[in-house]
């Protein structure tokens, strides 16, 4: 599993120009899977999302909530994230997952961070998205998991 993760002041996601997920101050997730990704790959990156210090004050998005303050996640599933560049001029999608497998494992990450008391907004998997963001920092982590 792949995310790429940006500390935003605000973030949403469009679909067919219809707002489908916003959030205030957090991070936006952006989740790529393989096939080989399971429940041990979901628990680590929620956790990841949820512990890392990367927002103001080096802090994360529990200490925040901890705290009293708000913060939140933006979820959206990018296969792209595997695209496969060595070769040629197009990319090779082989590294993602199909999207029978990916989907549940980007819905169970989304469940694994509302578990833990963080809210989440989410994209719709599969559509095409138009994603209006605020990085702050700017800060962009990049994960393998």
């Amino acid at each position: 599993m792949r995310a790429v993760l940006q500390r935003v002041t605000r973030a949403s996601v469009s679909v067919g120009g219809e707002e489908v997920g916003a959030i205030g101050p957090g991070i936006v997730a952006l989740v790529g899977v393989t096939s080989d990704d399971g429940a041990a790959q979901v628990a680590t990156l929620a956790r990841k999302i949820a512990e890392l210090r990367i927002l103001p004050g080096e802090r994360s998005i529990s200490d925040l909530l901890e705290a009293g303050e708000p913060a939140e996640v933006l979820l959206i599933s990018q296969f792209t994230l595997y695209a496969d560049v060595r070769k040629g001029r197009r990319p090779s999608w082989n590294g993602a997952a199909p999207s029978a497998v990916a989907e549940p494992v980007v819905a169970a990450v989304g469940e694994a961070l509302r578990a833990r008391g963080v809210p989440v907004a989410e994209g719709v998997f599969g559509a095409h998205m138009a994603v209006d963001l605020v990085n702050d920092g700017p800060v962009t982590i990049i994960l393998d998991v």
